[in-house]
């Protein structure tokens, strides 16, 4: 299993954790709907974390289950809620960095202003770092850009810029070179 498919795992685990927390008397058909996932995927969930030890279930009414986490069911959401929390930090920190370094050559470069193309969490943390860093946010299609692509951030400078020293950080507008 790689990295990203451990990681959805033990995201998804929490969330059905927190969800059956929340309410033991909840449906696989429920649990589905707000965690946006096949019900065959929350029951293949709910199985492991039953064979586990993490989860019990009891019969609440003819048709019905209900989820108890047991104790050490109780450890695990602690432990992966931690562990989110921890990756969500490491995650913020990584990004403003790559956004200080991409203002960094920004400046070395001449621009007093960037484009941000991208959105969700990533993009606004670029927002906020280079506000912060007194670099205004533009609009203006022939500024450079700071590229958000998943959790990836590369810096676009318009053709006729100078080009930087290490081009390999930085290449002119239509050829993205990573800053990571």
């Amino acid at each position: 299993m790689s990295n990203q498919e451990d990681t959805l795992s033990t995201t998804r685990e929490l969330d059905l954790l927190t969800r059956i927390a929340e309410n033991p008397d909840i449906s696989q058909a429920n649990l589905a709907s707000e965690l946006g996932i096949a019900v065959g995927t929350v029951n293949w969930y709910l199985k492991r974390l039953v064979s586990k030890g993490y989860v019990k279930v009891k019969r609440a009414q003819r048709k019905k289950l209900r989820y108890i986490i047991t104790p050490e069911g109780i450890a695990l959401r602690t432990r992966l809620t931690v562990d989110y929390i921890q990756s969500s930090f490491e995650l913020y920190r990584h990004t403003r960095q790559k956004t200080l370094n991409a203002i960094m050559q920004l400046r070395e470069n001449g621009f007093d202003q960037v484009r941000i193309e991208g959105d969700g969490e990533i993009a606004e943390v670029c927002r906020l770092t280079c506000l912060e860093n007194s670099l205004p946010v533009t609009d203006d299609p022939t500024a450079p850009c700071i590229v958000i692509d998943g959790i990836h951030i590369s810096l676009a400078l318009p053709a006729e810029s100078i080009q930087p020293k290490d081009s390999a950080t930085l290449e002119p507008r239509g050829e993205r070179g990573s800053t990571d």
